[in-house]
């Protein structure tokens, strides 16, 4: 038990693999958004479209922080993160839905030794994400649009309590909420405000022990400019806090307070296919890994 608290962030905040249930790509860092959106993800699609979405996230964290201190030695922990999504557009009286379901999958290796754990790898299918928007303002016509939504990751991934952090599954249940104001700033740029607030159920068996962690927050903003009606860059700031955990009812002193940048460049090109890049890293870490070198890549089919 000594040895768990000695290292008691690590074991708290190392791997935290979400699937975006509709937006960016993941949050497989500690200290990350449970939902990581993406520019113009709260706009609203026309009523009766479908989209096809598949991710992949590659992300290398080479430095751990504890209290906002790098620990000393050697870490290395590489995510490779696949996901498969489906969205679907409707209307329920005046108001536009967009329920959908998400698959996450793919490995995560944690190849330093660190704290309690040996080098480790973890594959197979994480948790499934289930859930919906709602536009309580949808004017396409002024450019403005605002919407919450709630989403719901479900325990039905791959999980070995032995690898504590370092697996896909969560072995508990989430609940993730969100409000997002979207609205042009003059012709070509465009601003998205994204508030966040997840709940956490408890892991009954992590690293044989009962973990419990405190709600968290975080505020996302994305600003792009609109470079013809197909092609877009854009540039995202995100800012996390809470969150705080405790195993067998030990605090972790591990609350969030982290950001990171993401930069993107997405383009149809076809009328129905768009292709999207992004580049970043963290930017602050309080407690966890940090996101030294993050790509994500995006396919959508629009049908």
């Amino acid at each position: 038990m000594n040895q768990l608290k000695s290292h008691k962030s690590f074991i708290s905040n190392t791997v935290k693999t979400f699937a975006s249930a509709g937006f960016a790509a993941l949050a497989c860092s500690s200290g990350a958004a449970e939902i990581s959106t993406d520019p113009g993800d709260y706009v609203a699609l026309p009523p009766g479209v479908n989209l096809g979405i598949v991710y992949y996230q590659h992300t290398e964290h080479d430095a751990y922080y504890v209290n906002s201190n790098k620990t000393q030695g050697s870490f290395k922990l590489v995510t490779d993160i696949g996901l498969a999504r489906f969205v679907h557009y409707m209307k329920i009286g005046d108001y536009v839905i967009d329920p959908q379901i998400v698959i996450p999958f793919g490995k995560v290796n944690l190849n330093t030794p660190f704290g309690p754990l040996a080098p480790v790898s973890a594959n197979g299918v994480a948790d499934p994400i289930i859930g919906s928007a709602l536009w309580l303002m949808n004017r396409p016509e002024q450019q403005q649009w605002f919407a919450v939504s709630g989403f719901a990751s479900l325990p039905l991934g791959n999980y070995d309590p032995a690898n504590g952090p370092v697996n896909l599954g969560e072995n508990r249940w989430k609940g993730i909420f969100q409000a997002a104001y979207t609205t042009a700033l003059g012709k070509s740029f465009m601003l998205d405000v994204v508030g966040e607030y997840a709940i956490y159920g408890n892991n009954n068996n992590f690293l044989g022990l009962t973990k419990k962690q405190d709600a968290s927050y975080g505020v996302q903003t994305h600003l792009r400019y609109v470079i013809s009606p197909a092609t877009y860059v854009g540039l995202s700031y995100y800012r996390d806090f809470g969150g705080e955990s405790s195993l067998n009812g030990i605090s972790q002193n591990d609350r969030m307070n982290n950001s990171r940048w993401l930069a993107t460049l997405a383009s149809f090109v076809t009328p129905t296919v768009q292709l999207q890049i992004q580049a970043g890293r963290a930017l602050k870490v309080a407690n966890g890994a940090e996101d030294t070198n993050q790509v994500n890549l995006r396919l959508v089919k629009v049908f």
